[in-house]
Parts: structure tokens; C-alpha cells; sequence
């Protein structure tokens, strides 16, 4: 089924329970909803009860005069609404309720998160002609999408429109270099490989939802073989070891430990400048917020160097101060810094200084997706060789500079946008729908099928690929 016929099936759904004579079916499903969330979570048991009651629900569809002479089609879109309104009802309640899901989840995330840092498509076995770690991104964003919904299906979309990708692509590949046509084989590895880099979150719990909560008669076929493969690739990452990656032992426990440095130093600090931005954010007034995003905006040759320019000139002129003749002093790594700054402030054409260094003149909307892997092999290479600049001259090691005004700045844009899309009217939004019967209402007056702002953005925002039903 098409996704925008599928879309359509649950505005249609929506209305049909509007219907004065779906006054049972309404009944049914508010009294579901309520005694599921009183019990405790048992996800074997509630897992069974969601199938059940889905199951009964749609079978009663099909002999209520409401879908009298309705399509096969039709049926299944008034199934797939069902799924949607009652698991997204119930998602607070099942997805990663016990403790051992979440202590899962945070595990395979820290394993992910260390490994990204060293692993090589060749780790995999990923044939040269194959790799294309560029376009993989694509493949990484739709799986980091998997957290923006909470209906099964939707997740089960962004998993599916992930592995479609690489399909493609692993295609084109063959096609292009005149190889067979790639199968299980040449897939898995990139799938573990993409995984590993998106590294996105509770992802352990997201499989179970989509497991235990995604109607059975809807996982098959095509959504069957690749969420299969995307369960393969979750227990290959929690086992993974030397040899899974063609690594020597000690060469696989040196890079860990390296990764494990590394990513708990910069935890520590992005937390420490997180609490320190956190204070400074909640003593600034807003006139100070746009005088500082307006100079964050404003490139220039002293916004570039740093905010203390003249200081800066004054310093490369004598950066040991006025005693300079009768004290020997090594210039530590901030002189280091100010007498260079200085010195270019006295260059005539900053910009040729700089020419080596395209991106730091450029905007957000000069850059495309090829340019990541060089600005993050650029960031590397700048961090390494900063840091042991550092540690050469005996000082302590810099912490990450502040980002909080670009941070502010895109937030406040953000806030903006969605203030902008309040004004937009839609004609196919559920909640505008006039209820003019109490069958379907609650104590408080509020129809249960009444689509709150959060379900309609999920129902605007279904997810852009077909389950391969």
C-alpha cells in the first residue's frame, strides 16, 4: 500500500469513529487503553494483549456497517489507524519499561560510541568498490530518525528506508563496476557499518517495540527480511570482538582504551561547559542574547581572531610585559596564541592567510554533505595537534571552546519556524474535525479520538517509505 493512500486510511479511520454507530468500537478501545496503563509492565503479557485486542478489533471492523462494501485496502488502513492512535495511547507506558531495556540500550550506545571512533569499512570486509561512507550518511540519517515517532510502523519505516538506501546504492556500485548483483553477503556489513556510525539511541528498545507491538500480520515480506537483518545487526554490535573486526587482539584492546580516553574526556568537559553555559544563559538579559547572537553573526577580521584584538596587537609587540629584559621565561601556549594574533592583524589580506582554510569563511549554506568527512578529518588533525601543543609546553590541556550564542541563535530560529507553522492551516488535520455526538467522549467533555497537537504532527509526519507489504 502507498504511503499517502495509507494516510489517507487514517483520516478515514479518524472520521468513521466519529460516527455515532462506532459508539462501541470508541467504548472498547477508551477501556483498553485505561486498563492496560493500570497493570504493571510484563511485556511477554502485554505484548500478547495489544496482538489480541488489534486482532478482535479488526475482525469486528470487517462485520460493522460502517465498512460495509469497504476494499481490502481500506480495511488495512483502518487497521494501520487502529495501531497508530492506540500504540501512540500507550507508548509512555511499554517502550523501555523495565530497567534491563535501558541498562541495554546505554550499553550498546557506549559500545557504538567508542568503536565508531577506529573502525574501517575494511574491519568489515567491505569491498573497496563498495564503500562510500559519503552517501552512507543518508543511510545513517533515516536510521537516527527512529526516535521521532512512536507508532511501530513509523519506526519500523525509518529502519526499512535505511536499508533501502544501502540497497541502492550497493546497486549502483555493482552495476558500475560490473559485479554481480550484492546480496546478504555485501549488505549486512554496511548495515553494521551504518549503524555503528549513527549510533542511534535506545536502539535495543526501539526492536523490541517493533517487535512486540507491531502487528504480526503486517511483519512480513520485505519489512520481515530487512528488520530481521537489523536484529542481526544489534546482536553482532553487542558481541563484537578482535575478530568480528579482523584486528589483532591487542591492536583491537589499544584502540578501545584509546576511544574509551577519549570519549570520557570529552563527556567530562561538554558536561562542565554545558552547566557553565546552563549559569550564564539564566543571568543574561535579551537585549545582552542580541547583541551577542548580532556579533556572532558579523564575520570580521577581529570577530575571527578573537573578541580582545587590541589587547592582542599589544601583546605581540611585547607579549613578556615591561620586564622582559631581566626575566628568561618560556612564552607559554597563550602567548604562543596572542603574538600570533597579533601578527595577523597586521597582515594586509587576512583571507590569503587563511587560504588553506576554505571552510572558515564559509556559511552553514555553502556546505554539502561531501564536505563532512573533510571538516571532521580537518577537526581531528586540529584537536590532536593542539592537544599535544599543549602537552609539549607543560599546560594544561584547553577545553572545548563555548558554542552557546550559535546555540542560541538556532534555537531561537527553531522557535521561530514552529511559531510560523502554528499560523498554517491544513485542510486534512484531524483536529479540526467538528464532533457533534458524546458517544466518543470522556469525563471531561474531550473526544478520545479528538487528535491532540502531538498525534497530528505524527500523522503529518508519517514516515516516507512503504513497509513492503
Amino acid at each position: 500500500m502507498e504511503n499517502t493512500d495509507v494516510f489517507l486510511g487514517l483520516q478515514d479511520f479518524l472520521e468513521r469513529m466519529r460516527n455515532p454507530s462506532a459508539a462501541e468500537f470508541v467504548k472498547s478501545i477508551k477501556s483498553f487503553i485505561v486498563s492496560f496503563s493500570n497493570n504493571p509492565p510484563d511485556p511477554e503479557r502485554d505484548s500478547s494483549a495489544v496482538q489480541e485486542f488489534l486482532a478482535k478489533m479488526e475482525n469486528d471492523f470487517r462485520a460493522h456497517p460502517l465498512w460495509a462494501g469497504c476494499s481490502e485496502e481500506e480495511l488495512e488502513s483502518a487497521g494501520e489507524g487502529l495501531e497508530k492512535y492506540v500504540m501512540t495511547k500507550l507508548f509512555p507506558r511499554v517502550f523501555a519499561s523495565l530497567p534491563d531495556d535501558v541498562e541495554h540500550d546505554n550499553q550498546l550506545s557506549e559500545k557504538m560510541a567508542l568503536i565508531q571512533q577506529f573502525i574501517r569499512p575494511e574491519n568489515l570486509d567491505i569491498k573497496p568498490n563498495f564503500q562510500n561512507e559519503t552517501s552512507w550518511l543518508l543511510a545513517q540519517k533515516e536510521l537516527q530518525k527512529i526516535n521521532m515517532y512512536k507508532a511501530p510502523r513509523d519506526k519500523l519505516v525509518c529502519i526499512l528506508n535505511c536499508c533501502k538506501v544501502i540497497s541502492n546504492l550497493l546497486l549502483n556500485a555493482s552495476i558500475a563496476s560490473n559485479e554481480n548483483t550484492p546480496g546478504a553477503d555485501e549488505f549486512l556489513p554496511v548495515l553494521i557499518y551504518v549503524t555503528i556510525k549513527a549510533n542511534p539511541p535506545q536502539l535495543h528498545s526501539n526492536l523490541l517495540y517493533i517487535q512486540r507491538y507491531r502487528h504480526q500480520s503486517r511483519l512480513v515480506g520485505e519489512a520481515s527480511y530487512y528488520f530481521t537483518n537489523m536484529l542481526s545487526v544489534e546482536s553482532f554490535i553487542s558481541n563484537i570482538d578482535a575478530k568480528a573486526l579482523s584486528m589483532e587482539e591487542t591492536e583491537f584492546e589499544k584502540n578501545m582504551e584509546t576511544a574509551r580516553a577519549l570519549h570520557s574526556g570529552l563527556s567530562a568537559d561538554l558536561n562542565n561547559q554545558s552547566n557553565q553555559n546552563d549559569q550564564h544563559v539564566g543571568h543574561i538579559s535579551p537585549s545582552e542574547f542580541k547583541e551577542s547572537k548580532q556579533q556572532s553573526l558579523n564575520v570580521s577580521k577581529d570577530s575571527i581572531l578573537g573578541p580582545r584584538a587590541s589587547e592582542m596587537r599589544a601583546r605581540a609587540e611585547n607579549p613578556y610585559g615591561k620586564d622582559q629584559s631581566t626575566v628568561t621565561k618560556i612564552p607559554s601556549l597563550s602567548d604562543l596564541e596572542n603574538k600570533g594574533a597579533g601578527l595577523l592583524l597586521k597582515e594586509d589580506q587576512v583571507r590569503q592567510v587563511f587560504q588553506n582554510y576554505p571552510y572558515l569563511f564559509a556559511n552553514a549554506g555553502d556546505l554539502t554533505v561531501s564536505d563532512v568527512e573533510d571538516l571532521l578529518n580537518n577537526y581531528k588533525q586540529l584537536v590532536f595537534k593542539y592537544v599535544t601543543l599543549s602537552k609539549g609546553l607543560g599546560n594544561t590541556i584547553p577545553s572545548v571552546p563555548s558554542f552557546s550564542s550559535l546555540t542560541q541563535v538556532h534555537q531561537e530560529a527553531e522557535a521561530i519556524s514552529k511559531q510560523g507553522d502554528k499560523t498554517k492551516v491544513d485542510p486534512n488535520n484531524e483536529s479540526k474535525i467538528d464532533t457533534d455526538t458524546n458517544t466518543d467522549t470522556d469525563s471531561n467533555g474531550a473526544s478520545i479520538f479528538e487528535v491532540e497537537s502531538l498525534e497530528s504532527k505524527l500523522l503529518q509526519g508519517e514516515a516516507t517509505a512503504d513497509t513492503g507489504r
